[in-house]
């Protein structure tokens, strides 16, 4: 590959704790500038509170026990609120990790084998990539286990330059499988083997996977990850089923579940949401002559590999998120910096890119699609420690985050319905995490006709509902107290109290 020598740019970023630190204070620049969106950041991110507010181990929506996923993001985010308080901005701490981290890695992993110039390029390509960057904004699991899985690679591949593996990186890698495991499950183990297993058989390495498996490489792995599951299937008999087999196994089989796509769509979305850099997709990794790297034999192999595999592995269930395919993103940014760095394009694309990201992080800020903050806030303004919120057949997941609710609130719809485990939305959710507490499920899971035993309580019974919600008649009489752009405020009304 012919290339420039190292830029004047390139020598005053020689430094890798300087790069470190300019990628952090770029992802912290916006990161508490919008509101939560929802569902997922106004459930991830209550979820966190409330942890904050109970034990700190067992994960609770409204009070109840959600096993949808492990602990460690609402661990991150609950450090984050304990320093920033409780806010989007610390919300958000879990998915600035994630991103930091991938990014980390993958310019030291790179300014090794290939030079300083070219990892700088596709850490300018990585950190300005739109999917890169709203990703590492998103309070959900995503860009968490998709930075833990990036560096478990990345490790694991160090460890396995030399025919001799070196012990302390192969630990390493596994220390992160076991992070990746505790942010969102078995792929973080699966998607690692399902990378280097097939790369290190297609180079006749077969020794160096049963070297992988190091006694000491594993002990790491499960002193880090086992704990927390096993003290989960202690306290809710249960939890083995419900979280391996239902939320990984069945979930992954069955075609039941919602954003159902075609085997193609992370073909086509992966170029889409890199644009403007997915364009320049082609050529092959090697080390720059006058950089003093140390080529890794195979190097182009993986990332084209670990790409194919991520976006084949996604692909196979019917139910499809973008943000599934975000551990791909390392090795794509590595390719495509490639030929970006054979020109000086990206001298101004980087600026501009830079410029898209803040701009769709800002939109999203003014349009705030969903919202219900000005309800909470409201909420949070009129009620007293001894009141009532009820929501009314809808979760409205970000009113408890912003409203600073210390009680779970009561959620009324008609819970009796057979048909409830059939749809993957927030009542399955609930209905789910009531097979963990039954007891705490009866006090917030209410069927309409229990709000009328509200109208003659102690304190005042809040009611939060859709902007078109009326009260039927014989549930009580409720006055509107405020309405927010997408929801209102009422209050029940104590019509024949004694």
């Amino acid at each position: 590959m012919n290339t420039h020598s190292t830029t004047s740019l390139s020598r005053r970023l020689n430094n890798p704790a300087l790069v470190l630190l300019l990628l952090a204070l770029w992802l912290l620049a916006t990161l508490g500038v919008r509101p939560l969106l929802l569902p997922d950041e106004g459930r991830y991110g209550n979820v966190a509170r409330e942890m904050l507010l109970g034990d700190g181990l067992v994960p609770t929506l409204n009070g109840l026990p959600f096993f949808h996923k492990p602990p460690l993001m609402y661990w991150l985010d609950m450090t984050a609120f304990q320093v920033f308080g409780v806010s989007a901005f610390a919300a958000r701490f879990g998915a600035f990790v994630g991103a930091w981290f991938m990014g980390a890695s993958l310019f030291l992993a790179l300014r090794r084998w290939v030079g300083l110039r070219l990892a700088l390029i596709a850490l300018g390509i990585l950190a300005t990539c739109p999917f890169f960057y709203v990703g590492s904004q998103y309070a959900n699991l995503d860009m968490l286990v998709a930075g833990m899985l990036t560096v478990a690679v990345l490790c694991f591949v160090r460890a396995l330059e030399l025919p001799k593996i070196d012990l302390a990186w192969l630990v390493a890698g596994w220390l992160a499988c076991a992070l990746a495991m505790l942010a969102k499950g078995l792929i973080g183990f699966v998607l690692p083997a399902l990378v280097l297993g097939p790369w290190l058989l297609a180079q006749g390495r077969w020794r160096q996977i049963i070297g992988m498996l190091h006694p000491l490489g594993l002990l790491a792995f499960g002193l880090v990850a086992a704990p927390w599951f096993l003290w989960m299937q202690q306290r809710f008999p249960g939890f083995y089923d419900y979280f391996f087999i239902e939320q990984h196994f069945r979930r992954f089989a069955q075609a039941t579940f919602n954003n159902v796509h075609p085997f193609w769509f992370y073909i086509a979305v992966l170029p889409l949401l890199t644009l403007p850099w997915s364009l320049y997709l082609r050529s092959q990794l090697q080390p720059s002559p006058d950089a003093q790297a140390q080529p890794l034999k195979g190097l182009t192999s993986l990332m084209v590999w670990w790409v194919l595999a991520i976006v084949g592995f996604f692909s196979l269930p019917s139910s499809k998120l973008v943000g599934y395919i975000l551990p791909a993103l390392a090795p794509w940014c590595a390719l495509l910096a490639v030929t970006v760095a054979r020109g000086r394009a990206w001298r101004w694309l980087i600026p501009t890119s830079a410029a898209l990201c803040v701009a769709v992080v800002l939109g999203l800020a003014c349009k705030a699609p969903g919202s219900h903050r000005d309800v909470a806030e409201e909420l949070a303004r009129v009620q007293q420690a001894d009141d009532h919120v009820v929501f009314i057949n809808e979760a409205f997941y970000d009113v408890p985050f912003y409203a600073h609710l210390r009680q779970p609130a009561i959620v009324l719809s008609t819970w009796s319905d057979a048909d409830i485990s059939q749809h993957d939305n927030w009542r399955k959710e609930f209905a789910d995490a009531a097979r963990f507490d039954t007891a705490q499920a009866a006090k917030v899971l209410w069927t309409p006709d229990r709000l009328a035993t509200l109208r003659c309580s102690p304190g005042t019974t809040w009611l939060v509902a859709e902007k078109n919600y009326s009260l039927p008649a014989e549930l009580g009489t409720a006055s509107p107290v405020f309405t927010g752009a997408n929801a209102q405020l009422l209050r029940l009304e104590k019509t024949g109290c004694p």
